[in-house]
């Protein structure tokens, strides 16, 4: 079994089955084999922007983790060793929420699936998704 973690982005466009979800994404999220996870860290990121008004997180918070857990997809929190592992990450990428998914696929064993060049550059741990 290969283990994924979703970015927030990702995780906004499966839960609308948007067009701009990846083709590689969609396969993974399709694959019974596969631990599809979100987490944690990406439903603070859609509140937070969600209340600056931000038009690509106009979603339901609630209703979102809902449907995400009903459908298979893993929630993953936020524990002290995620938060500590943020430095021992290199400077590519200022986005807290970025790094944190970053040090919590890698903490985890999970792969991260971004479409985020700037996530990408951290290599390790790290897929296009």
């Amino acid at each position: 079994m290969t283990g994924y973690l979703l970015d927030t982005h990702l995780l906004l466009w499966a839960a609308v089955d948007s067009p701009r979800l990846p083709a590689r994404a969609r396969s993974v999220l399709e694959n019974p084999a596969a631990q599809v996870c979100f987490s944690v860290v990406s439903l603070w990121e859609i509140a937070i922007k969600l209340g600056l008004g931000r038009p690509d997180f106009q979603v339901d918070v609630a209703t979102l983790r809902a449907n995400a857990r009903a459908s298979g997809i893993d929630e993953v929190p936020v524990y002290g060793e995620h938060v500590l592992a943020v430095r021992d990450l290199p400077p590519l990428h200022q986005d807290p929420f970025d790094r944190l998914l970053i040090a919590q696929a890698r903490h985890e064993g999970l792969t991260l699936l971004t479409v985020d060049a700037r996530v990408l550059a951290y290599g390790d741990g790290v897929r296009e998704g």
